[in-house]
């Protein structure tokens, strides 16, 4: 399977049709439509791509799987405090530094899933293997863009090839994933003509193949489970509750009775009462069962008794004997 994490999204796009129609005759199993947000993030974050992004008539024919990314470009640091609630509304969450002090802060705390950097424009540091390896250890892609090489002006296109050089080389080719960015279907390629491109910029054929499938499908499948799952280790599918059709006909019934420490099924989920033990025993002629503390009660009142037994019958014997001494 074949990903392209990339294509942007606009409310008025007449091009996205026929873009993503394309994308599918070239073999691409996966497509994610980016929206991209810069500035102050509104009040109720929602996802500004509907779903299904468009009528049922103008989808693939072959039924492309469409995802929805969110791209935020990191201005400012109070944006960080509400990356999570953004991460829920969408399938993918990716951020774009501007700079050092961003993309060192992108690589090391912020909980993101793609790392997209602007390779068109001079970037104004240079890309260093120990905070590259600190994202790839983290589970971050770092993403490269290929539709501005080929349909950009010639310093577009200079500074995609030199930045993307650099980063090949600095990442080791590790963690790298390749998408296109494309607003229109000329910006398109097919995925082995993908990783050829890469392999001109210096990415080997088999880690090209690896940035349009396998490691694609790990940003979709770890964005997923830190939805869903708890974090991004569990995943509950189904915790084996009763459909409630099946609690009523064991009320109706008189099943599921539960001893003492049971849980009650049919009810709240607390913990029952001993009571329904008594009613049990009642019927079976059994005593219910005595306590620890009554236990003792019971013993104590025993003892005060014999106590005041023995020394009533010293008393009626100490009286006994004086009578006999009178007579």
């Amino acid at each position: 399977m074949f990903y392209d994490l990339n294509i942007p999204w606009t409310p008025t796009d007449p091009h996205l049709p026929r873009t993503l129609a394309f994308l599918d005759d070239l073999g691409y199993s996966v497509v994610a439509l980016n929206h991209t947000i810069s500035g102050k993030l509104p009040a109720i974050l929602t996802s500004a791509i509907p779903d299904p992004p468009l009528p049922p008539k103008d989808l693939p024919r072959n039924r492309l799987e469409i995802k929805r990314r969110v791209t935020l470009v990191l201005t400012e640091t109070y944006q960080n405090a509400r990356l999570a609630e953004l991460a829920r509304a969408y399938d993918v969450l990716a951020v774009r530094p501007i700079d050092e002090r961003s993309f060192q802060l992108a690589c090391g705390s912020l909980d993101c899933d793609v790392i997209s950097l602007d390779l068109t424009q001079r970037l104004p540091f240079f890309f260093k293997f120990k905070t590259l390896s600190e994202a790839v250890r983290s589970g971050k892609k770092l993403e490269i863009c290929y539709s501005q090489a080929l349909l950009g002006d010639s310093t577009a296109r200079r500074n995609l090839i030199s930045n993307a050089t650099q980063l090949i080389r600095a990442s080791r080719g590790r963690g790298l994933l390749i998408s296109s960015e494309a607003k229109t279907a000329l910006g398109c390629r097919g995925p082995w003509d993908v990783v050829n491109l890469a392999a001109v910029w210096g990415l080997g054929q088999e880690r090209g193949v690896e940035a349009v499938s396998r490691e694609a499908r790990s940003v979709v499948v770890m964005a997923r489970m830190k939805r869903e799952g708890y974090r991004g280790v569990v995943d509950v599918v189904f915790g084996g509750e009763k459909p409630a059709g099946l609690v009523g006909e064991e009320k109706k019934n008189g099943e599921g009775k539960k001893g003492p420490g049971k849980v009650d099924v049919a009810g709240n989920g607390q913990k029952r009462k001993a009571d329904v033990l008594g009613e049990e025993g009642a019927a079976d002629g059994a005593e219910k069962p005595v306590s620890k503390r009554e236990a003792k009660r019971r013993a104590r009142v025993a003892r005060d008794a014999a106590q005041n037994d023995s020394s009533i019958e010293a008393a009626k014997a100490g009286a006994d004997t004086e009578a006999l001494e009178k007579g």
